[in-house]
């Protein structure tokens, strides 16, 4: 079997002569200095951030034990999360009453943190949830370092 290659369907496109201003002299592009401030979150930091923010709900809550998300806080964000429990942060008005979880709001301040709210609604009441959540370790495991309720 022959395979033929047609010379104008496999020719490269033209490529532009670097410009030797652009380049420092490690042959990289010199980034823009504003481009680290427009890091925002990829796909895979939102849904973290929803999926913890659903867990963290049912504990304060009181539907789901603290100490499920044990693993996934750190030391100072466990203690807050244990005094906001205690305090009772986001009290049902009844048994019926469901919490319901707007749109979380995530931004990222750095590649290895991610700060969300998000507003949950408790039968007449409304509440905001904020957390913070690091990559911590050497396996990199995202935990939560700092949570607060209103």
């Amino acid at each position: 079997m022959t395979v033929r290659f047609d010379a104008h369907l496999t020719a490269r496109p033209h490529r532009r002569p670097r410009d030797a201003g652009a380049c420092d002299p490690a042959g990289r592009r010199p980034r823009h200095p504003r481009a680290a401030c427009t890091a925002s979150p990829g796909p895979a930091s939102g849904a973290l951030a929803a999926r913890f923010a659903h867990q963290l709900v049912e504990v304060l809550t009181g539907a789901r034990p603290s100490g499920q998300l044990m693993r996934h806080t750190s030391l100072d964000g466990y203690g807050q999360l244990a005094s906001l429990v205690r305090a009772g942060a986001l009290r049902r008005g009844g048994p019926a009453d469901r919490p319901r979880l707007g749109p979380v709001h995530d931004r990222s301040p750095s590649p290895d943190a991610v700060e969300a709210c998000v507003r949950v609604d408790l039968g007449r009441r409304h509440h905001m949830v904020a957390f913070r959540l690091e990559q911590r370790g050497p396996a990199g495991q995202w935990q939560c370092t700092a949570v607060e309720a209103r």
